[in-house]
């Protein structure tokens, strides 16, 4: 049962965020967990001004994500930063590319998932992920959020991302806050909940 998280990260934060939802994954019995970063799509002089250079090395490494890869997933888990309440343009720009899946079908009945990473608390962490949701149902896929079962979306007691829709960060206006253990556990719950359940489909 093959579960591939596929994620952009400009800053590292949604990259940390995909590290725990791997971590949840890989608990489950019999799942094969991978992770997968999108093409960057903008000059590397342009991420250099950006600020990204330096943080993107870290994760270099990881394989870039292909059609035939999520054609190949039995769940599919995305992160991505929003972009004014978006996804980012790496994203869209990949997920574009899926239209051969679609018309083929090759999605339908496969589990979905999606995490996020906003600059602010209220900067478009529902509204992102919906705006995934959208390309994932489009193709068939069978949804999965984060259930209320889950404490952690439940936390009150000080600034934090996560809810129903999935797992999220607040990266903070200049970018220095880092996920806290909250958002993390949130995170490995998303992932081992969508395996669990991308099991019991699948399996």
């Amino acid at each position: 049962m093959n579960v591939r998280i596929v994620f952009y990260s400009m800053y590292g934060h949604v990259y940390r965020m995909a590290q725990a939802v791997l971590e949840g994954a890989s608990e489950v019995a019999g799942a094969d967990v991978k992770l997968l970063q999108v093409a960057e799509t903008l000059p590397d002089e342009l991420v250099e001004k950006l600020g990204g250079t330096q943080t993107r090395a870290q994760f270099a490494h990881i394989p870039v994500a292909t059609v035939d890869d999520l054609a190949q997933a039995d769940a599919l888990i995305i992160g991505t930063p929003t972009r004014f309440g978006n996804m980012c343009a790496q994203m869209r720009a990949f997920l574009d590319g899926t239209g051969g899946l679609w018309a083929s079908g090759a999605l339908a009945g496969k589990v979905g998932s999606v995490f996020v990473s906003t600059n602010t608390q209220h900067g478009g962490q529902e509204t992102t992920i919906i705006s995934v949701m959208q390309t994932l149902l489009h193709h068939g896929m069978v949804i999965v959020g984060v259930p209320y079962t889950h404490a952690g979306i439940s936390f009150i007691d000080g600034i934090s991302g996560g809810g129903p829709y999935g797992a999220s960060t607040i990266a903070g206006p200049d970018g220095s806050r880092t996920p806290t253990e909250n958002e993390l556990e949130i995170a490995r719950f998303q992932g081992r909940h969508v395996a669990e359940i991308a099991l019991k489909l699948h399996g």
